[in-house]
């Protein structure tokens, strides 16, 4: 199971691209209403959120994602089942995606410690001991980060290729007539 993480707040985009791709591959994904079922992205859009936090089962994930956009970020890392479920991905080695400012939240937990890494502008002091590369989208160990929306087909993509294979996304590439 992949979960990804809404919290009011967040980028539409940055969100549901990924959860769009990753289910076009035929993964399974839930979203998580960290703020309540129903949550309002930072852009006026209500999306009713798969399951609460509590509905998660650990023993299950794959992979977790969590999307930026503000002030979502700072709601996903206020969150204990956020952080907790970040630390039981990062024991067990299991992939994290981050988007825009949700790198932040790893960074300040101290997890991007010489990894490559990139995120939003303006949030890059915040990646403690990262080597910001400002890359559109940087795969480094367990985690993979994007810089925004603007990339978020990226970010799908490199989450596709990380779960499945380089193969398999270029396939999804050319199946939504992506710009090579």
């Amino acid at each position: 199971m992949i979960y990804v993480f809404l919290a009011d707040g967040f980028e539409e985009v940055e969100a549901l691209t990924p959860v769009d791709y990753l289910r076009r591959c035929e993964l399974s994904v839930q979203t998580v209403g960290v703020t309540g079922k129903l949550v309002r992205g930072s852009h006026g859009i209500t999306v009713q959120a798969d399951i609460l936090p509590e509905e998660m089962d650990p023993g299950k994930v794959q992979m977790i994602v969590l999307p930026g956009g503000m002030p979502g970020t700072l709601n996903l890392e206020h969150s204990a089942a956020v952080l907790n479920m970040i630390d039981y991905c990062v024991d067990r080695q299991l992939p994290i995606g981050a988007i825009c400012a949700a790198p932040s939240i790893l960074g300040r937990k101290g997890l991007l410690k010489e990894k490559r890494a990139t995120c939003y502008t303006g949030f890059e002091e915040q990646l403690l001991g990262a080597v910001v590369t400002g890359a559109p989208v940087e795969a480094d160990g367990i985690f993979i980060t994007a810089r925004g929306a603007g990339v978020a087909d990226r970010f799908a993509f490199a989450l596709i290729e990380r779960l499945l294979s380089k193969e398999r996304a270029e396939l999804l590439k050319d199946a939504v007539l992506c710009v090579k």
